[in-house]
């Protein structure tokens, strides 16, 4: 299945690399949640726990609704692309502010585990996973072999060759 993009020589797949990354990040984010957690604890006791806990689900989620935004936006036209991405960006970072705001007036949930993670995550995250794709080209939306671009060579000295 494949996207049209309205150049009729380009087509896209129906889901792009944005997604398989997006998953991996999420993926990540549960490997390093019982640390977080910990520290939440650790700072916060259960509320602590609780609300570091719910950060990581809030990176987790904003992973996956950027990548879904990104997916959509670009089988549309660059410029939807352009706009999905810088206003995506900007409800999302509200979406996040008004989740906070509504669980601070809560009693169990824990202000700085909240921060901490949240943010910590968010960053390390993007770190990691930039670094491992700028050094590996391993995920295969990012480097297309041969049978992927209808069975011709690729110059790309980083796909395998066969």
């Amino acid at each position: 299945m494949r996207a049209v993009t309205g150049h009729p020589d380009v087509a896209l797949p129906a889901e792009g690399p944005e997604r398989e990354i997006a998953r991996d990040l999420a993926r990540r984010a549960a490997w390093v949640s019982p640390a977080f957690v910990a520290l939440g604890a650790v700072i916060g006791g259960v509320n602590g726990a609780v609300s570091a806990g719910l950060a990581l689900l809030l990176v987790a989620g904003n992973f996956l609704l950027g990548a879904a935004i990104i997916g959509r936006a670009v089988s549309i036209s660059l410029n939807a692309l352009y706009g999905a991405v810088l206003l995506g960006y900007v409800v999302r970072l509200g979406l996040l502010a008004v989740i906070a705001l509504v669980f601070k007036s809560t009693g169990w949930f824990s202000a700085v585990p909240f921060a901490i993670t949240l943010i910590v995550t968010h960053l390390g995250l993007l770190a990691a996973e930039t670094k491992r794709v700028s050094m590996t080209l391993a995920h295969p939306g990012l480097a297309p072999s041969a049978s992927k671009v209808g069975d011709e060579a690729t110059t790309d000295p980083t796909s395998p060759q066969e």
